[in-house]
C-alpha cells in the first residue's frame, strides 16, 4: 500500500508516521488479542483480523491530514472506551469478549453483577487498567501528520478500506448464495476488532434474544403432559444428566480402548452400569439434542416444537431444575441450547468465549454444581452441559493430563501428522473422565438420593478405522465413531434400595438416544401419556428399533446404525498391531 501511495502522491512517504498511526489504532484491538495468543486462549484468526480491521482508521487521517491528532484523539478515545470491556473481561474470566457476554450482563441482576466484581476483583488491575492507557497515550503522542497528494490520499484510503473491511465482504459474501449468510459471517470475521465486538455482539445478541424468546413463548403454551404418575413422589432426590460433548466411546478404556483414558472411570466401574451399544441419531450438537431432550426422533423430527422437553416433564414432577453449561450461550448455532437451559429454574453460564476454538476447561462446572447439591430444594433435577472433547482438542485440557505424546498404544495407520491430533483427543478424554468422575464423586459425596447419568451427543472421528484418513463428523460420510457414545449410569445406594434393578440384561442393547427421554423417565420412575415402555432402554418391556441415523428432512437418507459399524475399531486394531509388533513404541 506504501509503494502505491508514494507514486501517487508524487513525493516521498512518511513511513514511520503511517506505522505509527497504524500502531496506535490497532493497540486498542492488539493488547487483547496479543494476550489471547499468549495465554493461547484461542487460535490466530482473532488476531489477524484484528490487525486488517484496524487499517480502517488510517482513513480520516489520510483525508484530512492537518486535523490528525485531533481526528486521532477523538478516535482512540472511543476505541478506547470501547475495548475496556474486553480487557477487562479478559483480565478477570481469561475469556474473549463475545454476545454471550452481553447476554450474562443482561440476566444479571444488580446484586449479582456486585458479587461477581467482589469475587474476581483484584488490586493488580487497577495499575493493568492505567498501565493499558498509559500505553494509548504514549503511541497517540507517536502520531504525526502525513501527507499526500490529493489523488494519493484518496487512492491510499481506498487502499485501506479495501484491506480493513472491502477483502473480508467480498471474499465472505462470494462464498455464500445468501446476502444474510455473507453478511453473517462477515460480521463474524471484524468482531474480533474494536468497536465491532460490542457493535456486532450487541447485534447478534438482539437477534438471538429475539429468537431464544419466540421459542420459549412457543414451549410455554404446550400443554403438560397427562395422567402424570411419579412413584418417588414427595420423596427427596437429586437426579443429574451430565451431557457430553463429541465423545466417541471407542477412545476410552472403560470400554476397552488399550490406552487408558478414563482411568477414574475404571476405578468406579463396579459402582456404573455401562452400556455399550448405544448411538445418537445425528453428528451434531443442536440436532442431537433436539432429538435426546425431548420426544422428537428420527421419524418425528419436528415434534421438539409441540411436546413437552425433559426440563418440562421434570418440573411438572416436582422437581427445581437447574442447568449449568460450559458451552457457548447466545450464538446462532446454540440458541437453541440456550432455550432448553432456560427452561430451567436456575442457569450457570460458564463459557462466554467468541470462538468455540478457545481454551475452556469443564472442569469449571464442579464449584457451581457442588453449589446446586446444597441447595435445600427436597427435589432437584441438574443437568451438565459440558463442552466435552469439542475440536480443537488441545483447549479442552490443562497441561497436568496431556500424558499421551507418543505412539504408544496408537495404531499403526496412524501417520506422523497425525499423530499430535490424535493424542491430543485421547488427552482430551482422559480429562473428560476426570471432570465426569469428580460429578459422580461430588454426588456420592453429599449421600443425595438419587442416580447420575452421563452420555454424550454425538462422537467424533480422529483418524479412527475403518477411514483413518477422516476428522470430525459428516453425516453425508458416516462412519462409526460419529455416532458411538457413552452411556453411563451411576445409582446412589438409597435409590437403587428404592428402586432395585437388575441392568446386566440392558447393558448390551443396540439403542438410540433419539429415544432417550423414555429411558430417563423409566430411570426416575415416572409415567404418563406419551411414555412408551418398548422405547426405554432399562424396560423389561424393551423392543429393538433400527438405530436410524442421517438428516430426517430426507427420509430417503436415513439408514440402519448397523450398515455403518467397522470390522474393527481404533482401539481394535491397536491391540492387533501390539500383538503383531507392528506398532511402534
Amino acid at each position: 500500500m506504501s509503494a502505491v501511495m508514494a507514486k501517487a502522491s508524487g513525493q516521498r512517504v512518511d513511513w514511520a508516521g503511517l506505522g505509527w498511526a497504524f500502531l496506535f489504532f490497532w493497540y486498542f484491538s492488539g493488547v487483547t488479542q496479543l494476550l489471547i495468543q499468549l495465554t493461547g486462549t484461542a487460535g490466530f484468526a482473532g488476531f489477524r483480523q484484528a490487525l486488517l480491521a484496524s487499517a480502517l482508521w488510517l482513513i480520516p487521517l489520510l483525508l484530512w491530514p492537518a486535523r490528525t491528532r485531533q481526528l486521532a484523539a477523538v478516535i482512540g478515545t472511543v476505541l478506547w472506551l470501547c475495548s475496556l470491556g474486553s480487557f477487562g473481561y479478559f483480565l478477570i474470566y481469561g475469556q474473549e469478549f463475545s454476545q454471550s457476554v452481553i447476554f450474562i450482563m443482561f440476566e444479571s441482576n444488580v446484586s449479582e453483577s456486585q458479587e461477581y466484581l467482589v469475587q474476581y476483583f483484584a488490586w493488580w488491575m487497577l495499575p493493568a487498567f492505567l498501565a493499558y492507557g498509559v500505553g494509548g497515550w504514549l503511541l497517540w503522542r507517536k502520531v504525526r501528520p502525513v501527507y499526500l497528494s490529493r489523488p494519493g490520499a484518496y487512492l491510499a484510503a481506498a487502499l485501506a478500506l479495501f484491506v480493513s473491511l472491502g477483502y473480508p465482504a467480498i471474499r465472505q459474501f462470494s462464498k455464500h448464495d445468501s446476502w444474510q449468510g455473507g453478511l453473517d459471517n462477515f460480521a463474524e470475521r471484524i468482531e474480533a476488532a474494536t468497536p465491532w465486538q460490542l457493535v456486532v455482539g450487541y447485534k447478534n445478541y438482539r437477534e438471538q434474544l429475539a429468537n431464544m424468546q419466540a421459542m420459549l413463548a412457543e414451549n410455554a403454551s404446550i400443554p403438560p403432559l397427562s395422567n402424570l404418575q411419579d412413584v418417588h413422589a414427595g420423596k427427596p432426590a437429586t437426579l443429574v444428566l451430565v451431557i457430553g460433548e463429541s465423545t466417541n466411546r471407542q477412545r476410552m478404556s472403560l470400554y476397552g480402548y488399550p490406552r487408558q483414558t478414563t482411568p477414574e472411570l475404571d476405578q468406579l466401574r463396579d459402582q456404573l452400569q455401562v452400556f455399550d451399544s448405544v448411538v445418537t441419531p445425528r453428528p451434531y450438537t443442536i440436532e442431537a439434542l433436539q432429538q435426546v431432550l425431548t420426544f422428537a426422533d428420527q421419524e418425528n423430527p419436528d415434534l421438539y416444537l409441540t411436546t413437552p422437553s425433559l426440563v418440562n416433564l421434570m418440573e411438572q414432577a416436582g422437581y427445581k431444575s437447574y442447568w449449568i453449561t460450559n458451552q457457548q450461550t447466545m450464538t446462532k448455532r446454540n440458541t437453541m441450547l440456550t432455550t432448553f437451559s432456560k427452561q430451567a429454574d436456575e442457569q450457570v453460564y460458564l463459557n462466554n468465549n467468541r470462538e468455540q476454538n478457545a481454551r475452556q476447561y469443564d472442569g469449571d462446572v464442579l464449584e457451581p454444581f457442588a453449589k446446586v447439591l446444597t441447595d435445600p430444594a427436597p427435589r432437584k433435577f441438574v443437568v451438565v452441559h459440558l463442552l466435552g472433547t469439542h475440536m480443537s482438542y488441545q483447549y479442552r485440557y490443562p497441561p497436568a493430563f496431556e500424558r499421551f505424546t507418543d505412539r504408544t498404544g496408537v495404531p499403526a495407520n496412524v501417520t506422523d501428522d497425525q499423530l499430535p491430533t490424535y493424542n491430543s483427543y485421547d488427552n482430551a478424554v482422559l480429562y473428560n473422565d476426570h471432570v465426569v468422575a469428580s460429578l459422580i464423586k461430588r454426588l456420592a459425596g453429599q449421600q443425595e438420593n438419587g442416580f447420575l447419568l452421563y452420555l454424550a451427543d454425538h462422537g467424533e472421528a480422529v483418524f479412527d478405522a475403518p477411514k483413518a484418513d477422516i476428522l470430525g463428523r459428516n453425516e453425508a460420510a458416516p462412519t462409526s465413531p460419529m455416532y458411538t457414545v457413552p452411556f453411563i449410569l451411576w445409582n446412589s445406594p438409597q435409590w437403587q434400595a428404592q428402586q432395585p434393578r437388575d441392568f446386566t440384561a440392558a447393558l448390551s442393547r443396540a439403542y438410540s438416544s433419539s429415544h432417550f427421554i423414555h429411558t430417563w423417565a423409566d430411570l426416575a420412575g415416572l409415567r404418563f401419556d406419551g411414555y412408551e415402555a418398548h422405547k426405554s432402554l432399562v424396560s423389561n418391556e424393551f423392543r429393538p428399533l433400527p438405530l436410524l441415523i442421517g438428516n430426517p428432512e430426507q427420509p430417503k437418507s436415513l439408514i440402519d446404525f448397523s450398515l455403518i459399524k467397522p470390522k474393527a475399531s481404533a482401539g481394535e486394531l491397536a491391540q492387533r498391531d501390539k500383538k503383531q509388533g507392528a506398532t511402534e513404541l
